[in-house]
């Protein structure tokens, strides 16, 4: 078996046997409007960054407008960007490692989702199916039915879903809701950025009680960390969701070097997220996000993906 393809279906036998220290990198495509000569060289900065990190898989967002959802001005002007599968199969074709494109289901037919579905498991890539940007758009097809056209790719594939730690703060009923979708077949969850460990550790510790009450084999949980290098960065964080405790907000504010602070920040959550799910025995791992466009900022997450291969590595998770 060739080397490339040794490294495609391990991401595949990782999830499928629930093997704990998986290691993604999540980016988002450049815009719509950019030209192409500057998105292949964009792309292939991208390849360059990421050749010689060790990752399992690399995350391709699907970019949505969410200014539905809020009343809050935006931060940062919403600009469409590239579609995600699109633009890993056109421009990220020399990184040879599994793509996750995600996906919202409900702006899609049934029959366009399924061809989609067709089209991306003949890649060796892996969709992870999210809701629509606000809760009055118009559903095509639901994540249900969704997962049930997936379902026939289930025997060499697996399919992801996203978990929101702050939405079980308020609710109570994300380990309810992961459930479910795993009863759909989903088998990995990527959460939203974390920066309050109060709610992920809540998540963690509400699944780890239901699965054994249940006598359910719980699945994987991949938390999303991201380097943020400004105080304006921040405020977009919080426009979209993400609870960052005042006590940690001020201290990054008040950090000469906001960038760095944030990194040992995401550092320690990383650790104590995982000492909290090996004592769980729930099968985790990271995302290291990188959604900016500043070249600092896009080299601190790097740095931040090494850092907590490394800790997985000195904790006898991953395997060196």
């Amino acid at each position: 078996m060739l080397i490339k393809d040794k490294i495609l279906i391990m991401f595949l036998k990782k999830i499928k046997t629930a093997e704990s220290g998986i290691l993604l990198y999540g980016i988002t495509p450049p815009k719509a409007s950019t030209e192409p000569e500057r998105v292949a060289e964009i792309a292939q900065k991208t390849v360059e960054r990421l050749a010689n990190l060790d990752i399992d898989a690399l995350v391709v967002y699907d970019v949505q407008d969410e200014s539905a959802r809020t009343t809050e001005e935006r931060p940062f002007p919403f600009l469409t960007a590239l579609d995600p599968f699109g633009f890993a199969t056109g421009y990220l074709k020399d990184l040879p490692i599994p793509k996750i494109i995600y996906r919202p289901a409900g702006k899609f037919s049934a029959e366009a989702l399924a061809d989609w579905l067709e089209v991306l498991h003949a890649h060796n890539f892996y969709p992870v199916f999210v809701g629509v940007p606000a809760p009055d758009f118009p559903v095509k097809t639901t994540l249900p039915e969704a997962y049930k056209l997936w379902s026939r790719h289930q025997g060499t594939s697996v399919i992801g879903a996203v978990t929101i730690p702050e939405r079980h703060n308020l609710l109570k009923d994300e380990d309810v809701r992961i459930l479910d979708k795993m009863s759909c077949g989903v088998s990995f969850f990527i959460s939203q950025c974390v920066f309050n460990l109060d709610y992920a550790k809540q998540v963690i510790d509400d699944l780890a009680l239901r699965c054994h009450r249940q006598q359910i084999t719980p699945p994987t949980i991949i938390f999303t960390l991201t380097a943020c290098g400004s105080a304006k960065t921040l405020h977009f964080m919080e426009w979209l969701g993400i609870h960052i405790p005042d006590e940690l907000k001020e201290e990054l504010k008040a950090s000469e070097d906001i960038l760095g602070k944030s990194v040992k920040l995401c550092l320690d959550i990383a650790s104590a997220l995982t000492t909290f799910c090996l004592e769980r025995s729930i099968p985790f791992g990271f995302n290291i996000e990188s959604v900016a466009i500043r070249k600092a900022e896009i080299e601190a997450s790097i740095d931040l993906a090494r850092g907590i291969g490394q800790m997985l590595r000195d904790q006898g998770v991953r395997k060196p």
